[in-house]
């Protein structure tokens, strides 16, 4: 049974600020500290590879001292909003109605929502009562393509059946003000808040790139690498300075064995559509493929402008392919990393 990508929507929130334009925040939010340190959050913020941050919320409630209810409050409310506007944009683009999605997957990590996300969307846009939904909560970055592997497992085993998978992430409402570790200041000046919406099929009218094969790939005992830690004051980032070493070490395991499952080599691909984790880990990537003539522009391109959006942020990178209509008989590699920690591939034909 084949099952296509029909189509990918993005939607950003309403406010957006330029990296210059967020150093007076800093300047308030590291008022008393020692100005070496100061200094050095400037150049995390400056060398981070990303020119743009947007968010659910404006940098004054950001850098504030709202609690970690107002946050939150805040997450489920712009959620709300601007998960029914990015999924009526993305069904409007495919020429398909509301109640023609068998199926509704919603990712999500920054924020704490019950009804989860696709309950609202349901009633939004009201969508069938016998729709079958999956919220997916607590996989982080890596999310976006897990879900394309949860819809894509669906429509296998039901022939002409559509999904939709909606990532909503905002990683600004989780900043903890009175928090100066690295980790919180590295996780600020890397993430962003975006939603993103992509629609997959086994309806045998629906064209797109298919999806020839998927697989998760776990790391052993690193759980304490990357994830949220639970607090009085919301959702604290852990994030291990060693990750993107971590990745590298398991990048072969990673990516040779699941292309030669099916007879491919690196050289076959011939578009790579990876997560932008950070600038390092996009440096990484961009070392050990670019000898092999395997751009990442398009990676590059969604952390530049967008910042890490966490789930949402390999389905800018995958909307971006999609818009500049690669060949027939194209392959693509999706792959996207979170916490576990896992790694998540998706092969694509065109």
């Amino acid at each position: 049974m084949s099952v296509k990508i029909k189509t990918v929507s993005k939607l950003l929130p309403q406010y957006s600020r330029k990296t210059e334009e967020i150093v007076p925040f800093l300047d308030s939010w590291l008022s008393g500290q020692d100005e070496r340190f100061i200094k050095k959050v400037k150049k995390i913020f400056e060398n981070a590879g990303v020119d743009q941050r947007y968010s659910v919320m404006s940098p004054e409630e950001v850098f504030s001292d709202l609690t970690f209810e107002e946050r939150n409050d805040i997450y489920v409310r712009e959620g709300i909003k601007l998960g029914t506007t990015c999924l009526k944009q993305a069904l409007e683009k495919a020429e398909w109605l509301p109640q023609d999605l068998d199926y509704l997957i919603t990712v999500s990590c920054t924020g704490i929502m019950i009804p989860s996300l696709d309950a609202f969307l349901i009633n939004n846009l009201k969508l069938k009562q016998d729709i079958v939904r999956l919220p997916v909560t607590e996989m982080g970055c890596a999310a976006g393509v897990s879900g394309m592997i949860y819809a894509n497992n669906f429509l296998k085993s039901n022939p002409g059946k559509r999904a939709a998978i909606i990532a909503y992430e905002s990683p600004t409402a989780t900043f903890q003000v009175n928090d100066f570790s690295m980790a919180n200041i590295v996780s600020a000046a890397i993430f962003g808040d975006g939603v993103a919406c992509t629609l997959l099929s086994s309806h045998i009218d629906d064209a797109g790139p298919e999806i020839i094969a998927d697989e998760m790939y776990h790391f052993y005992n690193a759980e304490q690498m990357m994830g949220f830690k639970l607090v009085n004051s919301g959702l604290q980032m852990v994030l291990d300075v060693n990750v993107p070493d971590t990745i590298e070490s398991h990048f072969p395991d990673i990516i040779h064995p699941f292309l030669a499952k099916h007879n491919l080599v690196i050289d076959d691909i011939d578009h790579l559509i990876f997560h932008p984790g950070g600038k390092k880990i996009v440096q990484l990537v961009d070392d050990l493929f670019g000898k092999l003539g395997k751009n990442i522009e398009d990676t590059k391109a969604v952390l530049r402008l967008f910042g890490n959006m966490s789930s949402a942020t390999v389905l800018y990178v995958l909307e971006r392919f999609m818009e500049g209509e690669p060949k027939p008989g194209d392959l693509g590699l999706m792959l996207s990393f979170g916490p576990g920690f896992s790694a998540q591939r998706i092969l694509l034909k065109w």
